[in-house]
């Protein structure tokens, strides 16, 4: 009784599909609360707005003589020269090299401040190639950088440890060597928290927008409460185009802050997409939480209390934690099997070496390497590569084709 009540969901949905699916609501849920909110904050300003043009509209119809059919003519051909490029006051040129350049830095960067388009056919069909390859590889870049990112913390976080363990006299002194393959190999077990990475993710994401702020204030002649906002649209991607560093023809040392602008952009972007996937972590994991909430019923028999598992915990390498849910082990306990296993409930044969794979299979290898006399390698399928799964759609991806290579 307590297996058909625990499994209403999961026997008409698997569990991603239910994920999926819940995500999905929620995300509607939220567009539709993100939308009454933006409407009642910015409707009666749009109101007003339209309104003092209307009147201005009129005055000026009226002071030059002007039926209004022809005054709104023209300034449709001023909207057509607004798209081209052309402003009223003196602006940059939009396609000499240095404004090309800027231009596709927003393409491949996914920004697309809108300010600048390609007007010539040859232009758009070059835009969609371009930008295909371009996107792609920036998005590459962005998951390399936070690999790379968690990479640096296990290593100050090892360093740390076996520093302590040193002066305990706990573990002998090495010689100073470089950083090789065997430093990367002893990175396996240190995987950093989501937590701390997101933590680290928001002090730089809030630094550098505050430096750039800073700039942005004196120079462009915003405020800087606008500057952080245009900080937060571009270093987000979401780039709509109302604030655009770097448009005036002239600037006091334009050549240094256009660098500047350049350098804030780039390491913007790198911390805040890195940020959106940490965070998308911790909304899955609350997802899948939520999940099994509805699921209900599934709860050890009565006098039992359930192994209570630190989520998210760092801890060495010999000594982790089997519940401990690290930055590229988020999807742990995720599955059925594994939900079962850590509550103490019996499974089947087939979900055992379904949770099991990768192990059966460096094991299967193992033992055929010692019938056949080769060389035993103390390691795990994760040694190769330690931080290539990445997070986000890569990790997904990256997981669903070892699952299919490892059903060949």
């Amino acid at each position: 009784m307590a297996g058909r009540g625990c499994s209403w969901s999961l026997g008409h949905l698997n569990e991603d599909n239910a994920r999926f699916l819940l995500l999905a609501a929620l995300i509607v849920l939220y567009l539709l609360g993100g939308a009454a909110v933006f409407s009642a904050l910015e409707l009666a300003h749009e109101r007003q707005a339209r309104q003092r043009w209307e009147e201005r509209l009129a005055n000026f119809s009226r002071g030059h003589n002007l039926s209004r059919d022809e005054l709104r003519g023209f300034l449709r051909h001023y909207e057509e020269a607004t798209r081209a490029g052309i402003r009223v006051d003196n602006v940059r040129p939009r396609w000499d090299f240095t404004g090309a350049f800027y231009f596709v830095g927003t393409v491949v960067s996914t920004i697309g401040f809108g300010m600048t388009t390609p007007a010539t056919v040859g232009g758009k069909i070059f835009l969609i190639f371009y930008g295909l390859v371009g996107c792609s590889s920036t998005i590459l870049f962005f998951n390399l950088f936070l690999e790379r990112l968690i990479t640096v913390i296990a290593y100050i976080m090892k360093s740390c440890h076996q520093r302590q363990l040193r002066r305990r006299g706990a573990l002998p002194r090495e010689s100073p060597r470089g950083p090789g393959k065997g430093e990367a190999d002893g990175l396996a077990g240190w995987k950093p928290s989501v937590y701390y990475v997101m933590l680290i993710l928001c002090t730089a994401s809030v630094l550098i927008s505050c430096g750039a702020s800073a700039m942005y204030t004196p120079v462009e002649g915003w405020s800087y409460f606008d500057s952080l906002y245009f900080c937060f649209v571009a270093f987000s991607t979401i780039g709509f185009g109302d604030l655009v560093s770097s448009q005036n023809a002239q600037y006091e040392r334009q050549g240094l802050y256009r660098f500047a602008n350049f350098v804030f952009i780039l390491m913007g972007v790198c911390c805040i997409y890195s940020l959106f996937n940490v965070i998308s972590i911790l909304i899955k994991q609350s997802v899948n939480r939520l999940l099994r909430k509805m699921d209900g019923g599934c709860r050890p028999p009565r006098g039992r209390r359930l192994p209570r598992s630190r989520r998210n915990a760092v801890t060495p390498g010999t000594v982790r934690k089997r519940g401990a849910v690290s930055i590229e082990t988020d999807a742990g306990a995720e599955s059925e099997a594994d939900a079962r296993r850590l509550s103490g409930e019996m499974i089947s044969v087939k979900d055992f070496l379904a949770a099991n794979k990768v192990s059966l299979a460096v094991l299967q290898k193992q033992l055929s390497e010692t019938a056949n006399g080769c060389p035993h390698q103390t390691s795990t399928l994760s040694r190769d590569d330690e931080f290539s799964g990445g997070v986000g759609a890569f990790a997904i991806m990256n997981n669903r084709l070892a699952e299919t290579s490892g059903d060949r």
